[in-house]
């Protein structure tokens, strides 16, 4: 199974349209972005899809602050810094260098957070970011809410921790917490679209998850690898 370098963990290439418009396309790491905000909020609340390629995100669409321009609009800030605004009118009116801070495949794009510099104080365990531990740490605190698009609502109260039994004699069984998970995810991002809501209606192996469905539709993309096999399979 391949491993993925720790910076590489969740970079999605998104080039949907990039070609048409004479530039290469996006890199964006996933990394980043969740110290600042929790996954609820891109994938619910401004709509991206978790699948690959199922986002149809084209530059008008940013202008008109939607996507990726909900936040890169030029207006809202983050830890009271501005953030930059994502697309202009046209690729040329923009200068080049503003384009290029997305679009960066296959160029030297300037960088203004490193992986190595921002995560260089959040636990890590196996070379990777161990971002549980870092929220529970406070050493990040992902926003869940953005004004003027999500909605406030009420918290619901996370189920108990509860176990799973392994197929396999060899594996002890896994232990799975609705409170940890619900910090990024809320519930939206889970139920019902990949797991049904009631207690063990779906049914799923390893190979199921490492195909990328059911826990590998997180886990293995921007969530720490399954090979990892005691981070789950700690009863």
């Amino acid at each position: 199974m391949d491993m993925p370098a720790p910076d590489e963990l969740g970079r999605v290439v998104i080039g949907n349209y990039s070609k048409a418009a004479g530039l290469p396309p996006v890199v964006f790491d996933h990394w980043l972005h969740r110290a600042m905000y929790t996954c609820r909020l891109c994938h619910v609340d401004l709509g991206f899809a978790m699948q690959a390629g199922g986002t149809g995100i084209r530059a008008a669409d940013n202008m008109r602050g939607f996507y990726c321009g909900a936040c890169h609009d030029g207006k809202r800030t983050y830890g009271g810094k501005t953030i930059f605004a994502a697309c202009s009118d046209s690729a040329a009116g923009a200068g080049g260098g503003r384009c290029v801070r997305c679009h960066s495949r296959g160029r030297q794009a300037p960088r203004e957070y490193r992986f190595n510099e921002f995560t260089k104080k959040l636990p890590g365990e196996n070379g990777m970011i161990d971002w549980e531990k870092a929220e529970e740490e406070g050493l990040v605190s992902p926003s869940d809410y953005l004004e003027g698009v999500s909605i406030k609502r009420p918290k619901l109260r996370a189920p108990k921790d509860f176990s799973l039994e392994a197929r396999c004699r060899w594996m002890p069984g896994i232990i799975f917490s609705h409170k940890k998970h619900a910090v990024w995810n809320g519930c939206e991002v889970c139920h019902p679209d990949i797991f049904p809501v009631k207690l063990g209606g779906a049914k799923f192996s390893m190979l199921d998850i490492v195909d990328g469905e059911y826990c590998g539709a997180c886990h293995g993309k921007v969530a720490f690898p399954v090979a990892f096999c005691n981070k789950c399979h700690s009863k």
